[in-house]
């Protein structure tokens, strides 16, 4: 599954839970592949920004909760673990080279996303509903 949440100064206006079309062999491959996925959209919402004559200066912060998928994307050589990797995965390299996005590693319990792909407490799930910014609406049965 990937997930992400995307926020533009304190506001959450878009987040996606979908099953990857790839099958990873590893948990560092499969969020290895979020973050391409994250990437993708963060770098076409800036194109879309400027269209609106609203460029985006600072760079993409992708936060990203394992520390090998940093590792990968950010080292451009195959290695026997990653060469049947397709190539499409490797696109982040250019635009975290070019300062358009920046992966961050980030603890899980702070990775909001979270919510959107694992199993959770109800304290912890309520903790990142209000994250996202989802509100609780009591219905009253008539």
């Amino acid at each position: 599954m990937s997930k992400l949440r995307m926020i533009m100064e304190s506001g959450v206006f878009s987040w996606l839970s979908k099953k990857q079309e790839v099958v990873a062999e590893s948990t560092t491959e499969a969020e290895y592949m979020a973050t391409v996925a994250a990437a993708n959209r963060a770098i076409w919402l800036r194109k879309v920004l400027t269209d609106l004559h609203l460029p985006q200066a600072s760079t993409t912060i992708i936060f990203v909760d394992n520390q090998s998928t940093i590792s990968m994307a950010k080292n451009h050589v195959h290695h026997g673990r990653t060469k049947h990797i397709n190539v499409e995965f490797y696109a982040i390299w250019e635009p975290e080279r070019n300062g358009e996005v920046e992966l961050i590693h980030c603890n899980s319990d702070v990775q909001v996303a979270d919510i959107l792909t694992k199993s959770l407490s109800k304290g912890r799930f309520e903790v990142l509903r209000a994250e996202l910014g989802v509100l609780r609406k009591n219905i009253k049965k008539e």
